[in-house]
């Protein structure tokens, strides 16, 4: 066997976290085991330079390694966030910094009407412009019952997670020019939905639907806008009542991978929706669920 080979299996550590709980949003480096957001594993090869990004959701989980991966492509990154997620954010500006790539840091809540509709043009301003959007921020809370779902928080899990985009590409559109993408974070749960996350997963399909017509929209002015659908990936999400505390210890290992992903293992393909390499790509869904199979 080639000594260049890795095998997916085993490439990241199969993790069977011990029963936990924060409460949301929490923090990423208070979850055991510390999600791996590509600290020490990522290494770039200059796909973006000159670049200018904006991740919502950046300062943990997917949302992080997106940043941190943009960076060392060569790309000046925002990262926006909840003032409550600082610890994580800090973590994350720092490792932006040290790739030599400027970084501005955007706390706030999508909930918050004013901030919402801000956060583009900020992001825009404190970087010299914006050619990526990532759209990658989300809630997701369990309920053992539509009985138990409240409107309430329907509502919220609605508004960050898919109607927020409509706000955030909406602005950014107005700064993209051709050769500029936009990259929105649906979920495996678009196809397979978890009859206890009903809410979360009826966004994500809804954000696979968004993300087509968007693209057919904004194809012929060169701006793409393409998904990707994560599996179960080792977050902060899953221990802050994303998942029931007893299934911890067994998250993701019903994938034909055998294993939960980690944060940097879905980076990369963003990095490609984001680069020229995925010149031919737009109104696309790219699946990194660790083989679950998918429409």
């Amino acid at each position: 066997m080639s000594e260049f080979l890795q095998n997916p299996v085993t490439q990241f550590p199969k993790v069977s976290p011990p029963e936990q709980d924060q409460p949301e949003p929490g923090l990423d480096v208070k979850t055991d085991p510390v999600p791996d957001i590509g600290l020490d594993s990522y290494r770039g090869r200059e796909r973006l330079v000159g670049r200018k990004a904006l991740v919502t959701g950046g300062d943990s989980g997917i949302g992080a390694a997106v940043a941190i991966a943009y960076a060392r492509e060569g790309a000046d990154v925002a990262i926006a966030y909840l003032p409550a997620e600082e610890e994580d954010a800090r973590r994350v500006v720092a490792a932006i910094e040290e790739a030599g790539r400027h970084a501005v840091a955007l706390p706030g809540d999508l909930l918050d009407r004013s901030y919402r509709e801000s956060v583009v043009d900020t992001a825009a301003e404190r970087l010299g412009g914006l050619d990526i959007l990532v759209n990658n921020a989300g809630k997701q809370l369990i309920s053992e019952s539509l009985e138990e779902l409240t409107d309430e928080q329907v509502e919220q899990t609605f508004q960050i997670n898919i109607l927020s985009m409509f706000t955030l590409s909406r602005a950014a559109l107005r700064h993209m020019r051709p050769g500029s993408a936009i990259v929105n974070t649906t979920s495996v749960q678009a196809y397979e939905p978890n009859p206890m996350i009903l809410d979360y997963a009826a966004t994500k399909a809804a954000i696979n639907n968004f993300t087509k017509g968007l693209a057919q929209q904004v194809g012929e002015r060169g701006i793409r806008v393409n998904a990707v659908a994560p599996g179960p990936v080792w977050t902060v999400l899953q221990v802050s009542d994303g998942q029931p505390k007893d299934k911890l210890p067994v998250f993701g290992h019903n994938t034909p991978l055998g294993r939960a992903g980690q944060p940097a293992e879905m980076a990369p393909a963003y990095v490609f929706l984001a680069s020229a390499e995925s010149s031919y790509v737009t109104g696309d869904t790219l699946n990194a669920n660790g083989g679950t199979p998918t429409p």
